[in-house]
């Protein structure tokens, strides 16, 4: 990938890993209560662009972080910028 995404896919993952390691919750119990593998949550938690964006989601929501999903693309400047310049005033 993209060196600036695969920055930020690593940025991504060690915050996840941060946040179980806060709960003090071993990535067995996190896996399995996320309903996904060791190493798929070993890959979430090193960044990969390669892991579907639902396995992050899973994980988000063990933690309980699930509502910070919802903050993605929310505060689009750029695309209300281009809308505006597309909008014709009578």
């Amino acid at each position: 990938p993209i060196p600036k995404i695969q920055k930020l896919l690593s940025e991504l993952g060690a915050n996840i890993k941060l946040a179980r390691l806060r709960r003090n919750m071993s990535s067995e119990l996190a896996s399995r209560r996320a309903g996904i593998s060791r190493s798929t949550l070993w890959q979430i938690e090193k960044g990969s662009p390669n892991v579907a964006i639902g396995a992050y989601v899973n994980i988000l929501f063990v933690y309980n972080l699930e509502k910070d999903i919802k903050q993605i693309a929310v505060d689009d400047v750029l695309g209300r910028k281009l809308q505006d310049i597309g909008l014709t005033v009578r």
